[in-house]
């Protein structure tokens, strides 16, 4: 992690080693302290083949180590000329092992033993780069960086991953408790790369390669090095023990046996040539023979040893990445060759998306992605999209800030083709520009709708390029049996067929495998890509992984050998509560759902609830009477039903639907006997109903101007009219209870807040919020308003009419208690998650228990089984 410069100590007269931090990592804490750990690791460390440290400091905000100037060469660069010669090996291997052997002393682990950390000198070989060792106490240093604010302790025992893949002791892999041990297995391995000239573990991928870590013995040193004797294999095959306990125990015991080969290895070194009569005809005939049975018992060997190589690195091999925790369980993402994982994390209170390489052991974070939500990889795996701040964004992994691609009010999902076309999904099912599978240079441009809405489908999502760059796969959600599940579409146009019918999204793995979510379990089926069929029987492959049902995503990523999961995806449980205005609760309704519950909506009695319900992916309309709080279901249709409003006598209730496609507006009797009517088609989320029944408010997306805000007449032609449409974001707001006002959020000044303007005539428009706001609630007298602040305390804000009745009278907002409000609940923005009762107290639908999302599962060889 340090940038290495030859300099001048002017003082004492000498040529040094200077290593400072990187401007990329200087600013970030957690690396500071990695840094100076090394130095106080470094600097505990008194040995003649230990590279020491002289100075450590800090000056014009750059921090430094001093450190020994090295002449000499690396053993990694040396070993790419070939194998060393015997002795020299052995002495090498002496040294190193005395080195480890005074750091295990003092209870540090190297935990990164190669050859690119050990230097060739005239005065002998250094050990180099403690950055990752483990020290006294449980201290880790060089733990993945996003893990160290959140995961204090021994962070190896939690299943984090250090170390170089090549060199890495089966535990290690694992995840488990690094100690000498494990040094003694890198050890071993760079015991052998300088006596063969070859690494003790090979694998066409890293896949295969820790499959052979886990499970394959490397050839004897002495099967191609003669000179080798047989007490280097032992010493050999004793470190490379795949069990901690079968190995050497401690440096000092290796260093002993190191010395013993050496002796050894000085009286067996010399081949010496026995004299005998030369063979006559027969003899050479015999001969002949001998040496073609002994060739071909070599080559079938060698057969039988490729077949058993190859088999050992078949075995599926699992292991955890443990990493800060997230609101956006199902955003991870492997690149297209299954070496790099991108996921979001947040720290500090920031979501931000994180690259984590499989074969490293840091993760970090990509500066300008803030807010960040399902990343995905471009098909180079040099740039990666993301949504964040209603855009569609790509930042180049090489450097340089975040570029925006396109407006995605809610993006649902994208995917990268090798000619530059992202296809992604701007949002969610609010309209009909939002909800369609969406073309768009990889450069930015015009953006071009290549999938339709038909009837009964409420959104399309989570494309994916399949290899040929034109075709895709896709999932349309929210609508009927008939409707909903994986669809095959294509850039060239045409009708898109139905692969699978399913409430999952599916993923299609090359060359000829689908992957997707039934219930818990992550199933697998052969695809004919050709035909676009499903070939034989779902199989299932690992349980459980988890799923969002809101935005309705599983938690897994998949490349040709590499499987990334998560066995939950995290959870909130939730509960309606009376709160009155010191923040004290008062009473609570019902018992406590799993992301199930969304977006109250109290009767103008306060004596029931109408509110979302989310069930295994099906979104309905329940009803709740406050005083027995059993829920009751007020919409049955397949396709989502959501975002209730109450008539001012209670007797009627406006949702939003989109069992004819897009979000359409229904009315229906509050007391669930009739029919629903359609009101408007294509309408977008209903808000508000004003008091006296004319108006219903209504937020539509615009391809111009985004989320705009419009009203429906409930008399005369009906009409709608635009009452709140500018180039940015209005999800949300509500008539006052008198109609003369219309509270609304917005983003106009690069953070939403809340402002106030007349209704029905514009006239201006006051800002109420200050510091960030969203979800407005008038009080049923209209004498207050209320919005949830950016730190989630709930305000309020007087509210009276001027004499002029024009402007209204506001006082200053004023913080009533915290909150803390159900999010994520995988439907439109914009409506509030608390409701305000004609008594003044508040009804809030209230997060009572946060799980956080599992660790994420890395298997490779995941298809190993399924090959057989």
């Amino acid at each position: 992690m340090g940038e290495v410069y030859k300099a001048r100590d002017t003082r004492l007269d000498r040529t040094v080693a200077v290593k400072v931090l990187p401007e990329h990592v200087a600013a970030d804490p957690e690396f500071t302290q990695r840094f100076m750990r090394e130095a106080r690791t470094l600097a505990a460390l008194s040995h003649p083949h230990i590279c020491p440290v002289f100075d450590v400091g800090r000056q014009h905000g750059i921090d430094f180590l001093v450190m020994e100037y090295l002449e000499g060469d690396t053993l990694a660069h040396r070993l790419a000329k070939g194998a060393l010669p015997i002795a020299q090996a052995l002495a090498i291997a002496i040294q190193i092992a005395d080195a480890l052997d005074r750091a295990h002393r003092a209870g540090i682990v190297h935990r990164d033993l190669k050859p690119g950390n050990i230097m060739l000198t005239k005065v002998g070989a250094k050990l180099l780069d403690f950055g990752l060792a483990k020290t006294p106490g449980g201290v880790i240093s060089g733990a993945d960086a996003s893990m160290l604010p959140t995961t204090p302790g021994n962070l190896t025992a939690q299943g984090a991953i250090l170390g170089t893949l090549q060199y890495m002791a089966p535990e290690q892999i694992e995840g488990q408790e690094a100690d000498a041990r494990t040094d003694v297995f890198a050890f071993g391995a760079v015991v052998y790369e300088m006596v063969t000239g070859k690494r003790a573990f090979e694998g066409k991928s890293q896949a295969s390669l820790v499959g052979a870590i886990m499970h394959a013995e490397p050839p004897p040193p002495s099967s191609g090095k003669p000179l080798a004797s047989r007490s280097v294999d032992r010493l050999v095959r004793k470190c490379l023990a795949k069990d901690p306990d079968d190995r050497w125990q401690t440096a000092r015991d290796l260093l002993d046996d190191l010395k013993w080969a050496t002796e050894a290895g000085s009286q067996q070194g010399a081949v010496v040539p026995v004299a005998g009569p030369r063979p006559g005809r027969a003899g050479r005939a015999r001969l002949a023979w001998i040496v073609a049975g002994i060739a071909l018992a070599v080559a079938t060997a060698a057969v039988w040893q490729q077949r058993r190589d190859t088999a050992a690195a078949d075995p599926v091999t699992r292991f955890e990445i443990v990493v800060p925790p997230t609101d956006s369980p199902t955003s991870l993402a492997l690149s297209p060759d299954g070496r790099q994982l991108a996921f979001v994390a947040t720290t500090e209170g920031q979501s931000r998306v994180w690259v984590r390489p499989l074969d490293d052991t840091d993760a970090r974070a990509l500066a300008g992605t803030e807010g960040a939500s399902f990343p995905f990889w471009a098909p180079d795996a040099r740039a990666i999209g993301f949504f964040a701040e209603g855009k569609l964004k790509r930042v180049d992994l090489t450097g340089g800030a975040p570029q925006v691609v396109a407006d995605a009010p809610n993006g649902r999902g994208a995917t990268w083709n090798s000619e530059d076309v992202i296809l992604f999904t701007p949002g969610n099912v609010a309209s009909t520009r939002d909800s369609v599978i969406t073309r768009i240079s990889a450069s930015g441009g015009t953006p071009m709708a290549v999938s339709h809405l038909a009837a009964g489908e409420g959104s399309h999502r989570w494309p994916q390029f399949l290899p040929d760059g034109r075709r895709f796969m896709f999932f349309s959600t929210n609508g009927r049996p008939d409707t909903q599940g994986v669809y095959l579409g294509s850039l060239d146009g045409g009708e898109p067929i139905r692969v699978l019918a399913t409430e999952t999204p599916g993923v299609f793995v090359p060359p000829d495998r689908v992957l997707l979510v039934r219930g818990d379990a992550l199933m697998a089926a052969r695809f004919d890509a050709e035909q676009g069929t499903v070939v034989g029987e779902l199989m299932s492959l690992v349980q459980p992984v988890g799923r969002d049902d809101g935005v309705l995503a599983s938690a897994f990523s998949v490349s040709p050998g590499t499987l990334a999961y998560r066995a939950t995806g995290g959870s909130q449980r939730r509960q309606l509560v009376w709160m009155d205005r010191s923040g004290r609760m008062v009473g609570s309704i019902g018992s406590t759902e799993t992301n199930q519950l969304a977006q109250p909506a109290l009767d103008p009695g306060g004596q029931r609830i109408a509110m979302n319900r989310n069930l295994m992916g099906n979104f309905d309309i329940w009803l709740l009477d406050t005083s027995r709080g059993i829920p009751a279901r007020f919409t049955f249709d397949p396709a989502l039903d959501a975002y209730p409003l109450w008539s001012s006598d209670g007797r009627r209730v406006i949702f939003g639907s989109s069992r004819s496609g897009p979000v359409s507006l229904y009315e229906k009797a509050a007391s669930g006997a009739g029919d629903e009517h359609l009101l408007a088609a294509d309408a977008g989320v209903p808000l508000s109903w004003s008091a006296d029944g004319r108006f219903v408010l209504y937020s539509r997306a615009d391809p111009k101007t985004g989320t705009d805000l419009w009203v429906l007449p409930m008399t005369g032609e009906r009409k709608p009219l635009a009452v709140v449409q500018a180039a940015m974001e209005q999800p949300g707001g509500e008539f006052s209870p008198d109609g003369r006002w219309l509270a609304y959020e917005s983003n106009e000044s690069g953070r939403f807040e809340v402002y106030v303007q007349p209704f029905p005539d514009a006239g201006g428009k006051w800002q109420m919020s200050s510091a960030g706001g969203t979800q407005p609630r008038w009080r049923r007298d209209g004498k207050e308003l209320y919005y949830v602040a950016a730190d989630a305390r709930l305000m309020a804000v007087p509210v009276a009419t001027n004499q002029d009745g024009k402007t209204p009278g506001l006082g200053v907002p004023a913080p009533l208690f915290g909150t803390r409000l159900a999010t994520g609940a995988g439907v439109t923005a914009g409506r509030p998650e608390y409701a305000v009762a004609p008594d003044g107290r508040f009804l809030m639908n209230t997060v009572v228990e946060d799980t956080a999302p599992a660790p994420i599962t890395i298997v490779l060889n995941w298809d190993s089984g399924l090959k057989r």
